[in-house]
């Protein structure tokens, strides 16, 4: 196996371990990931744009802190998915024609925090057009293909970084999510994704909130101990955010997973099917072989859903998408100096432009509040309201499991047929209950646990209650040790899946 193929195995804790033992120079480890992209990109379409010179450079600097007071991902090769944070100087098009060329002279918080972990940006991963669909397959760059089917979709939005993940080229790439776009993507490829708790990581200088709380910024990856170290690098408010998440009971992310739950949770499951009426066996598989993993785990499992259902809360949930599309494209109009027309864009994304123009303060507000009772109904079910055990006590539940996506990754195409309310309409079924987490701010994850007998990935979806991402990552750390999925790889040039080991 060649140099470039062992480290394609190893996550980011093991290649900055290379790194910090004086065995590779951080160099080594960028010049790698960069032979791994030109090499296997050319087949996936996972990344976007390439800034290579400047990331060598930053190996070329001193080395700063001393090793031992370096974090766990000094060194580390990294993308950033080309929707949200910028870096001053590179071209940042969020998946559109209306931004091809435009570079932005600001870079953005949570891009120097990734940096101040460590972690170098090689570029920019795909994404679908301005985050709307779960696939990535805009038509500005084109389709990026899932890397276990390259007839499939590699999901969205975060769908550049989740088949660069799930290819090797780089252990962890930066993500998204309003509406599942981190786990949508991670489940489809067969990597571990987290959803943060709302606010838990920073959106500025250029905005304090977006679409009412529904987006949170983190990242995909191989490892739990990657997404935990990543999320501690850069968890906490920055100077002026309208609000933020409550402090990490654990201490830290990463003595969660090192520690595991110490406790015996109490685990919810439900396949119910979602707003389409149905559910793939395969995801429903998926669902409750890892209740019954859980249980030989020791945790208490229950077959038990929430009363409110994302098939209820459609409408207003689209209200708020329709805002943040229109009011994304006005911003980068008015940062570009560009007028959008409508041949710049999708039809759908500008169909949910003209929508959000036209919306009333009112009816947004309107949406907003039945949103928001939602939550608290959602919030309840974790509380434990509702089921009392022996003079009124509740117990609740410390985690729900169920599907991330109503089935696994779909055929390249399936989004871009019929009208665009038609398209809107297979996404909103395609994405199951997944968004629900983004209305009420929770944390949620998708552990990679299933394949298909095809070879396809298929996620489990788990909720935590608001703030405790730490019991998620402790549960998944423990799932990982069980079940582990890391040594996984697609073949170089092959479509189907293929096994190696670490």
């Amino acid at each position: 196996m060649s140099f470039s193929e062992r480290l394609r195995e190893l996550d980011g804790h093991a290649q900055a371990e290379l790194v910090r033992t004086g065995e590779l120079s951080r160099g080594d480890l960028l010049r790698a990931a960069i032979e791994r992209i030109e090499r296997l990109d050319g087949s996936l379409g996972s990344v976007a744009v390439t800034s290579f010179d400047r990331a060598l450079a930053q190996a070329d600097e001193p080395d700063g802190p001393h090793p031992e007071e370096r974090g766990p991902l000094h060194g580390v090769p990294f993308l950033l998915k080309d929707l949200g944070p910028t870096v001053a100087g590179m071209e940042a098009t969020m998946g559109s024609r209306f931004l091809k060329g435009f570079v932005p002279a600001q870079g953005s918080e949570l891009t120097d925090r990734f940096e101040a972990a460590g972690l170098r940006v090689l570029g920019k991963a795909r994404t679908a057009e301005f985050g709307v669909l779960p696939t990535t397959e805009n038509t500005a760059q084109g389709a990026t293909v899932n890397p276990w089917d390259h007839a499939r979709s590699a999901g969205g939005s975060s769908g550049g970084s989740a088949a660069a993940v799930a290819a090797g080229l780089v252990p962890v790439a930066h993500a998204n999510d309003a509406g599942g776009s981190i786990r949508i993507p991670a489940s489809n490829c067969g990597v571990f994704g987290l959803k943060p708790t709302r606010a838990r990581t920073p959106l500025g200088p250029a905005v304090g909130d977006l679409m009412n709380g529904l987006a949170a910024e983190h990242v995909v990856s191989r490892s739990v101990r990657d997404s935990a170290a990543v999320l501690d690098a850069i968890s906490g408010p920055a100077p002026g955010d309208p609000y933020w998440a409550p402090p990490v009971a654990a201490g830290t992310f990463a003595r969660a997973v090192a520690e595991g739950p110490g406790r015996r949770l109490r685990i919810a499951f439900s396949t119910r099917a979602g707003s389409g009426g149905r559910l793939d066996p395969a995801c429903a598989t998926a669902v409750r072989e890892a209740a019954a993993l859980c249980a030989e785990l020791g945790h208490e499992v229950v077959e038990a859903e929430p009363a409110v259902a994302f098939t209820d809360l459609v409408e207003p949930f689209l209200v708020l998408w329709a805002a943040g599309v229109s009011s994304a494209i006005s911003s980068f109009a008015l940062l570009s100096g560009r007028t959008p027309e409508p041949g710049q864009f999708e039809e759908l994304t500008w169909e949910l432009y003209e929508q959000g123009r036209t919306l009333s303060a009112a009816g947004y507000l309107l949406a907003v509040s039945t949103l928001q009772r939602a939550a608290r109904s959602l919030a309840g079910f974790y509380e434990g309201e509702g089921e009392r055990q022996g003079r009124g006590s509740r117990r609740g539940y410390d985690v729900l499991l169920g599907p991330v996506t109503s089935e696994p990754a779909p055929p390249l195409g399936t989004f871009s047929v019929g009208t665009p309310r038609q398209q809107l309409t297979r996404a909103v079924e395609f994405c199951h209950e997944t968004p629900l987490a983004n209305l009420t701010g929770q944390p949620a994850m998708s552990v990679p646990l299933h394949w298909t007998e095809a070879g396809l990935p298929v996620g489990v979806h788990a909720t935590g209650r608001f703030g405790d991402e730490a019991t998620l990552f402790a549960l998944a750390a423990q799932l990982e040790q069980a079940r582990p999925w890391a040594h996984r790889l697609p073949g170089p040039g092959h479509p189907r899946m293929e096994t190696r080991s670490c």
